[in-house]
This record gives structure tokens, C-alpha cells and sequence, in this order.
């Protein structure tokens, strides 16, 4: 193995640990130490992104679905809200510019980074009611807390908000071309009111499902490079599987400090771009 794969596999390894505990794949990570560490053409960083993607889910959905920490009932019920989106994004795209949308939801971004910033030490969601809709469709739960030592029971609270968020991520995604995991962790744990566990465990599994969909036609477009892509994939995987492990043992609130500078980092970036296409 080259000293280049052996780099990229170690900072793959990185964004797969970052990827499983936040629940936002390891794309935040991978595309910009590709491009701007390796100097790696930003379609072939993007096209590893996808497979980094697909890899932090595998990595870590086994490990959250056995202990039962991911929500798939939430997940498939939101996927139907994010692939709706996606293909409206990918119709808008032909005949609207981006520039509006990157930052009318980097704002959206920025405002959910101020809600989770209020309650960074609430370790569990308060006085949350349980939404007609999510009663019927059975959303509730509960997973056993190893940070906490106790069975957590959770309800399920603004379902038409969350379906309207996950939508828009939709939108973007197939618009813009990014992934949506900030969007998805959002959906859930600031217009839901699922346990912050919950939220990043049930995200790594949707983002599976969408990553693989994307992953063909990356690959039809020879966008995917094996050369880079594989350690890649062998990185974030072992880093997820990693992941998985040590976000069971943090606190909700510990969890939600890592993630809310993320989040923010996130918004001014989509805002910035937004702003550069309008000047």
C-alpha cells in the first residue's frame, strides 16, 4: 500500500469515528481533506464521499440496530419525505440557480444550532407529546442507555414538521449535490424531540439508503476512483465500527456539543456560497 492510501485510510478512519457518533456520514470530512490535503479532483473527492457514506452506515447501523438504538420506523417513514425531495431537486435544478436555497437553509441550519445550543444540557427530551400521526404509524420506542444505565422510553412529537424538514433535505440534495446528514440529525432532535441518540443512530441508517442509490450514478459517470475510494471505505468503515461503539458510551449532551459547531460550520458555509453566487 502507498504512503497516499496509508494517509487517506487514517484520515478516513477519523471521518468514520466523527461519522457514526454524529450520525452525518464521513462526506463532511473525506471531500475536503481530499481536495484540499491531497489535491484529489472534487468529482472523484465527492464520488469517495459516497462510498464513505455508504460505509459509516454499514459500519454502524449493525451495531445501533442490534441494540436497538436506531428508529427504523422513523427512518423509512422519513426516506419517503427525502426521496420525494431529492427528485423535486433534481427537476428545480434545470431551471432555478441554487444561490437562494444554499442560504435559506444554511439560516435553518444556523437556527437549529441555536435551539440545540439552549438545551446543549438537557441529557434527554422534556415534556414531549405524542403527535396523533406518529401514534398511529407506531414511531415511539425506547433503547437501553450504556452512558446512562437505564432503558430510555421516548415519544414522538411535530411529525408534519420533521416530514417538511426532511424534504427540503431532499430538495437540496438533489438540487446542490450534498449530503443531508446535518438535516436529517435536525429533523428528529429539534422539530421531533427524539432522544439525540436515537436521532444519530436512525440518520446512519437512512443515510445508507440514500448513499447507495447515489453510489450508481457516480459510478456510471466513472466518477468513483478505486485507487481512492477503497482505502477510503476500509477507513470509515473501521472508524464506524469504532463509532458505534464509543458514541453508546458518551452523553446525549456531550454528543450535542461536538455536533452543534459542526452544525454551525455547516450553515456559514452554505450561506457564504450562497452569498459568493449572488454577488
Amino acid at each position: 500500500m502507498s504512503l497516499l492510501a496509508i494517509e487517506i485510510l487514517l484520515i478516513s478512519v477519523l471521518a468514520g469515528i466523527v461519522g457514526a457518533v454524529l450520525g452525518l456520514g464521513g462526506g463532511i470530512i473525506v471531500t475536503p481533506a481530499l481536495t484540499l490535503l491531497f489535491g484529489v479532483d472534487i468529482k472523484t473527492a465527492i464520488g469517495a464521499s459516497i462510498i464513505s457514506v455508504i460505509a459509516t452506515s454499514s459500519g454502524a447501523a449493525i451495531a445501533y440496530i442490534r441494540d436497538r438504538i436506531t428508529n427504523v420506523r422513523v427512518g423509512m417513514f422519513l426516506e419517503v419525505a427525502t426521496t420525494v425531495g431529492a427528485i423535486t431537486g433534481a427537476f428545480l435544478g434545470g431551471i432555478m440557480a441554487p444561490t437562494v436555497l444554499y442560504i435559506i437553509f444554511g439560516l435553518l441550519l444556523l437556527y437549529s444550532a441555536g435551539t440545540m445550543l439552549k438545551k446543549r444540557n438537557d441529557e434527554l427530551p422534556k415534556d414531549v407529546h405524542m403527535h396523533p400521526v406518529a401514534e398511529k404509524l407506531r414511531l415511539q420506542g425506547e433503547y437501553y442507555d450504556k452512558a446512562l444505565n437505564q432503558t430510555v422510553p421516548y415519544k414522538v412529537d411535530n411529525v408534519y414538521g420533521g416530514f417538511g424538514v426532511m424534504y427540503g433535505a431532499g430538495v437540496i440534495s438533489g438540487l446542490l449535490g450534498i449530503g443531508s446528514g446535518s438535516f436529517k440529525v435536525m429533523a428528529m432532535d429539534v422539530f421531533m424531540k427524539l432522544p439525540l441518540k436515537v436521532s444519530s443512530a436512525t440518520s446512519n441508517f437512512m443515510m445508507g439508503v440514500t448513499g447507495a442509490a447515489s453510489a450508481g450514478v457516480y459510478l456510471f459517470r466513472g466518477d468513483i476512483d478505486p485507487a481512492i475510494s477503497a482505502p477510503v471505505a476500509l477507513g470509515v468503515l473501521m472508524g464506524a465500527t469504532a463509532g458505534a461503539r464509543i458514541m453508546q458510551k458518551m452523553k446525549s449532551k456531550t454528543i450535542r456539543k461536538w455536533f452543534i459547531p459542526v452544525l454551525a460550520y455547516v450553515a456559514i458555509q452554505m450561506i457564504v456560497q450562497g452569498l459568493g453566487g449572488l454577488l
